[in-house]
């Protein structure tokens, strides 16, 4: 009985802090940014396959370069590189870029950023003030299965796909699914799904990321030659300089 009790106990001390209840987003938000307090990467490249599926059932794909600082900076270089083309997300604006010119950039907060990466390095307060700007309701928070893991569903109740929604693996709290609503009477179910995690850099990095609308594929992205922890050229998101910075930044170790 003895032995028992102190299993109990060594179990019921080494539970961190995050592992208690969750009861509304803001509770998921603070669990998962001090989960990974100081140990999440900060700098991310890697090589993605972008697949665009179109309503005839083919497909068709580009290569992009891209480089992220987190929080809130990503670069998306657009082969051929020698076109200059790509799209820039930095200091809360999405700047595209044709010709190595970038056009005036316009207020944008990148929800997939917010969730899957900047959560883990901004302060709270300013994640939860980001979601609630997604029009995610964040006093519902159920527990689904998602799979074949346990998640945190926060927005909508249990069964109600029709409502702005984030999911959360309950154990490793890395972000999973998003769920809103597009189109112009706001009907079309927008899902976006960060699959077959991996760790690195004391964090994790979804290689596959799926786009579908009304359950349909749109988009799939499929990431190779990932590196995490990389000392990466603040002028790499500066749109002033997208070509005259050093670009090779994918092939560096």
């Amino acid at each position: 009985m003895k032995n028992y009790l102190l299993i109990f106990l060594v179990l019921l001390i080494a539970s961190p802090a995050w592992a208690a209840d969750i009861k509304s987003g803001e509770d998921l938000i603070a669990a998962m940014y001090k989960k990974y307090e100081g140990r999440w990467y900060k700098t991310l490249t890697f090589i993605q396959k972008t697949i665009t599926h179109k309503p005839d059932g083919t497909t068709s794909s580009e290569t992009w370069y891209e480089a992220m600082s987190v929080p809130g900076k990503l670069r998306i270089d657009i082969e051929p590189l020698d076109k200059g083309n790509g799209i820039l997300f930095a200091d809360g604006k999405l700047f595209s870029i044709r010709d190595g010119k970038a056009a005036a950039g316009r207020p944008f907060v990148h929800p997939l950023m917010t969730l899957g990466f900047d959560v883990y390095h901004q302060p709270i307060a300013t994640t939860i003030e980001q979601v609630r700007g997604f029009g995610i309701d964040l006093s519902l928070v159920h527990v689904e299965k998602w799979q074949g893991r346990d998640v945190y569903v926060v927005g909508a109740a249990k069964g109600d796909l029709n409502k702005p929604q984030v999911w959360v693996d309950k154990k490793n709290l890395y972000f999973v699914r998003l769920i809103q609503l597009g189109g112009r009477d706001k009907k079309v179910v927008n899902e976006t799904q960060f699959n077959k995690y991996f760790k690195s850099g004391g964090g994790w990095v979804a290689p596959e990321v799926l786009f579908l609308a009304d359950g349909k594929p749109a988009t799939t992205e499929e990431y190779t030659e990932v590196r995490t922890g990389m000392t990466l050229d603040p002028e790499l998101w500066n749109p002033e300089k997208w070509m005259t910075v050093d670009r090779t930044y994918y092939k560096k170790k």
